[in-house]
């Protein structure tokens, strides 16, 4: 599917190097029981194991020549995330894939001889405060780079309030607004997840597949969820009655009553858990709306609970997704259930991770923690031209080692292909379609997208 026209792909000009031998951990390390991520060594024969190898490079590969690693320099990685406000319970899961991603590289043998460290930030889903986190975890904590935040009006608010100008790379996982895509960023701002101009077109076709020709579409009056409502309604061929609502509100009524004024039945809810938790009960106690279409940001565990799963049955929505099954996904959700259990069924885990190994790779690839030295090879680490590398111990060390060759490295994201271009937003993927079913949420289907 083919949804709008991009700019072509970034390849920054700059040379891929690295010193650094790689030394993978032996079957015979022990595992003390310490559930810090860098300390599981263990686990690391068996994710190794688990995690495909690295493809073959093709014959006509590009090359580079290695350059000298600055040393002694420690990559430090912001996370800034929610951790409180209306998407808490995102934010802890989310962590797992950074963490994940962080235990993945120290095994590989680190960033420039030394393990890679983090620290995190909490963004409460507000602006304001989520501007000052980012101006402590760059000038007080001394982050090289950010994964983060979690929503787009954050994201923007930080990326043109702090991290353009202190020229540090900000990879969110999960800020899917098209309005990112023109945001003043000084070409700082990347995303590893899928355009809500994607989002809204599967959204609109999902819409017309359950047989809906006239729906309500009640929308956070934000950055994300004015885009996601657009790009719907631009897609969708039937009637569409939209109203916009505020974040802090303790009741919908008035909105919905609004939404409701065009004789839809069905509601459009683009919003976040503990909003939705509002709207959908004044909704049904209300008469006003009794079916739903679902999005990213109301794709919740929590939201089955405060409702109740019979209420929420059958229902479905979309959500940036990983695709069908890949040798990168296998070797990620391999990984994952080895560490953590479960796979997630929150959103942008993988996503996290997939942001991390890139910055990873892009800091050994340009010798250097410096933001702009990464920021100039996030593009050459993750784009086509070399030859694939997975998730994994096993994906990362190779890649470390082919940078060490002076050879081009394409990670295979996880998540989404990373083929960033000039904007930063990724240009391949995949929207998942899920359903709330017997009081869980289950997948349903991956519909490929293309942006170009």
């Amino acid at each position: 599917m083919k949804f709008f026209s991009r700019l072509a792909s970034r390849r920054f000009a700059s040379l891929a190097t690295m010193v650094l031998a790689i030394a993978m951990v032996a079957a015979a390390c022990s595992d003390d029981g310490d559930d810090d991520s860098s300390s599981a060594t263990t686990e690391a024969t068996t994710v190794a194991a688990t995690a495909v190898a690295a493809t073959v490079a093709p014959t006509a590969a590009p090359t580079a020549a290695p350059t000298e690693v600055a040393p002694n320099e420690t990559l430090k990685i912001g996370l800034l995330m929610a951790f409180s406000g209306p998407l808490a319970e995102f934010g802890p899961v989310i962590q797992t894939g950074l963490e994940l991603a962080i235990l993945h590289i120290n095994l590989a043998g680190g960033v420039l001889g030394n393990d890679v460290e983090f620290v995190t930030g909490d963004s409460q889903v507000t602006a304001s405060v989520g501007v000052e986190e980012a101006r402590r975890l760059v000038e007080i904590e001394g982050v090289h780079a950010i994964v983060g935040p979690l929503s787009s009006s954050v994201t923007l608010a930080v990326s043109e309030s702090v991290t353009a100008d202190a020229e540090i790379p900000l990879i969110s996982p999960s800020a899917t607004s098209p309005a990112l895509t023109a945001a003043d960023d000084n070409g700082f701002l990347f995303r590893s997840t899928t355009s809500d101009a994607a989002q809204g077109v599967v959204l609109a076709d999902l819409a017309a597949d359950e047989g809906y020709d006239n729906v309500g579409v009640l929308f956070l009056n934000d950055a994300y969820g004015q885009g996601l409502a657009e790009a719907f309604e631009g897609a969708f061929g039937g009637t569409v009655t939209s109203a916009s609502f505020e974040p802090d509100a303790v009741s919908y009524l008035a909105e919905l009553q609004s939404a409701a004024k065009g004789g839809a039945s069905t509601l459009v809810a683009i919003g976040f858990p503990t909003q939705a938790e509002i709207f959908i009960r004044e909704a049904l106690e209300n008469d006003l709306f009794d079916s739903f279409l679902f999005v990213d940001g109301t794709k919740s565990e929590d939201l089955i609970a405060a409702i109740g799963a019979e209420n929420l049955e059958g229902f479905k929505g979309t959500a940036p997704g990983a695709g069908p099954e890949s040798p990168a996904l296998t070797a990620w959700n391999s990984a994952y259930t080895f560490r953590y259990g479960p796979l997630p069924t929150r959103p942008f885990v993988r996503e996290a991770y997939d942001a991390t190994i890139a910055i990873a790779l892009a800091a050994q690839a340009a010798g250097s923690v410096d933001g702009k030295a990464i920021r100039d090879q996030l593009a050459n680490v993750a784009g086509p031209g070399g030859a694939t590398y997975l998730p994994g111990v096993t994906g990362v060390a190779d890649a470390f080692k082919a940078l060490a060759d002076g050879r081009w490295v394409n990670y295979a994201g996880s998540a989404t292909s990373l083929d960033w271009d000039a904007n930063g937003d990724v240009t391949t993927g995949y929207v998942g379609i899920w359903q709330y079913s017997d009081g869980a949420i289950v997948e349903v289907d991956q519909i490929p997208f293309t942006l170009d």
